[in-house]
């Protein structure tokens, strides 16, 4: 994402700057429904939206972040972003020596309440200040709450075999798609058991569990945009929407019409 005065490009500035995010025009951290094409920051990028959904998309694979959910980029990781219904949200700009402690790879983790108001904080600080001590231990907890927090299983992951990479990009286009993986394999010009093996040994999952995955991330990405559950599942071919929803719960804990209702 992009910022009026390139804020994630400044490395002589203090090592963590927040920004709030609204959908209003010239903002620092615009929102909105839009989309962000391929770019990289000179420092790692921690974001999160309170409202609607971003979807993140690197070499590695793509990440979806509903609300309450942070996504961590770190510094110099090309990727793309398209950002859903997003009304409010925030990021922190961290400069890339204070990032060795972090994860290495782009992620999605859970925000807890302590990081979400230190952040609140710490998006009324001035943006050149040098950072006053009792600024810098509200940073210190900060970056613990980051480490602590837990992975959340929201990484469709792309494989690097070209023949796999054809088949998965064209399951994403039809998430609804009731083809086998004999199918797949088929209509892909390879094995069964190769496509197998291949899914586990590139993406760590198996060929079920990664279209599931992908179809969670095509719900997600409707939800957010204010679709009815009813039409979300006969997109993604199931048989009744109860059957949806029942997958739905078991993956997030909580029924789809209550996943971004029951979220401040």
């Amino acid at each position: 994402m992009q910022y009026q005065h390139d804020f994630s490009e400044w490395l002589a500035g203090p090592s963590l700057i927040a920004l709030g995010g609204d959908d209003v025009p010239d903002t620092e951290f615009r929102l909105g429904t839009r989309e962000y094409d391929w770019h990289q920051h000179a420092r790692g990028q921690v974001f999160c939206v309170e409202t609607g959904l971003i979807h993140v998309q690197t070499v590695q694979g793509s990440w979806v972040l509903p609300p309450q959910r942070a996504g961590w980029i770190p510094p110099g990781t090309v990727h793309k972003v398209q950002v859903c219904g997003a009304l409010t949200g925030w990021s922190l700009l961290i400069t890339p020596d204070v990032c060795a402690d972090l994860p290495s790879e782009p992620c999605v983790i859970g925000t807890s309440e302590l990081l979400r108001a230190l952040v609140k904080r710490a998006v009324t600080w001035e943006k050149h200040d040098v950072l006053q001590p009792e600024q810098e231990r509200m940073v210190s907890v900060m970056f613990d709450e980051i480490r602590r927090a837990p992975d959340e299983p929201l990484h469709l992951p792309m494989p690097r075999h070209p023949r796999l990479t054809r088949i998965l990009r064209a399951l994403l286009e039809e998430p609804g798609s009731d083809r086998s993986l004999e199918e797949w394999a088929k209509w892909g010009a390879i094995s069964s058991r190769s496509l197998r093996r291949l899914m586990m040994a590139e993406t760590g999952l198996s060929f079920a569990q990664w279209r599931q995955q992908a179809r969670l991330s095509y719900a997600l990405a409707r939800l957010a945009n204010g679709e009815a559950v009813t039409q979300i599942a006969e997109a993604l071919g199931y048989a009744s929407p109860s059957n949806f929803i029942a997958m739905f719960r078991r993956a997030f804990g909580e029924p789809p019409a209550r996943y971004f209702t029951g979220r401040p």
